[in-house]
């Protein structure tokens, strides 16, 4: 017969833990999502500081600090150190002890607003393409060069890809050649000895007495094509824009497959401009 070991255990050692006994660690709860908080950290100095700027542009002649503050509610030793701080960047300047906007404030000034215009512009081509279902252009004769200023496309009716220079090419595409007509003589001959003309593809003009002969025929306002001279498998019109000194122009481009829908789209372009030409005209000096 077995015989169990009964001997005692050790009296001071601590209890035996069961076997398949596990411990309990307490769980901690998952925090609560925090909701997205709506306010929004504002600099108060910054505030402050465009506070001024406001109120300096609205004084032609310029404004002393006590009446920039008190305009502002600003306590005078605060309007102080912002405005030294201003003149010290260069948004502001002062002048016998007036204060007036300086150079950095107007370049702000006259970037957002040639952003306004370019702005515009956009807005004028899309509503010509979407229209017309062509890609637009809208280009400037400006110190001399020929600037594609805005291209509006679609995927399905992209524009034509600028493979050569638009500056030096000119005499090839439609673009170019409106600009040129809306030139005087001397203009033309100073840019073609500048630009000379060269052969783009097979279809184009062979050298500068042709391209100036077939600019003297484009008649005033009338579209000017051209067919593949600058890229192959395109067709372009452009239509003329003059308003004061500055030569500009609006043009569409088609496969040439579709060379015969080219003056007709030329035509409804040139109603569009006609109804668009007030918003149009806000924006030709970009």
């Amino acid at each position: 017969m077995a015989k169990v070991d009964t001997a005692p255990s050790d009296p001071h050692a601590p209890p035996a833990r069961p076997r398949s006994a596990v411990p309990q660690v307490p769980r901690q709860a998952s925090p609560e999502p925090s909701e997205p908080s709506n306010s929004v950290t504002l600099i108060g100095s910054v505030q402050r500081a465009m506070r001024l700027l406001e109120r300096v542009a609205e004084h032609e002649y310029g404004a002393p600090a006590k009446q920039l503050a008190r305009e502002t509610g600003l306590a005078l030793p605060t309007a102080y150190h912002l405005l030294r701080t201003l003149v010290h960047e260069g948004y502001l300047r002062r002048d016998k002890g007036l204060f007036f906007l300086g150079e950095a404030a107007v370049r702000l000034s006259s970037s957002g607003a040639e952003q306004k215009r370019r702005s515009t512009v956009a807005d004028t081509l899309a509503q010509c393409r979407d229209a017309i279902g062509v890609p637009v252009y809208y280009a400037q004769y400006r110190d001399g060069e020929i600037e594609v200023v805005c291209v509006s496309d679609t995927p399905g009716n992209p524009a034509v890809e600028e493979w050569a220079d638009f500056r030096e090419t000119g005499h090839a595409h439609a673009i170019g050649q409106c600009l040129l007509s809306q030139l005087d003589e001397d203009a033309r001959r100073d840019h073609l000895e500048r630009h000379p003309v060269q052969s783009i593809t097979p279809y184009t003009v062979r050298d500068g007495g042709s391209l100036l002969r077939r600019l003297e025929r484009v008649r005033r306002m009338e579209p000017v094509v051209e067919r593949q001279e600058y890229a192959l498998g395109t067709v372009c019109a452009a239509i003329p824009i003059t308003l004061g000194t500055t030569a500009a122009t609006m043009a569409i481009s088609l496969p040439v497959q579709q060379s015969d829908r080219l003056l007709s789209a030329a035509r409804q372009l040139q109603e569009e401009v006609g109804r668009l030409l007030g918003s149009l005209a806000i924006s030709i000096s970009i």
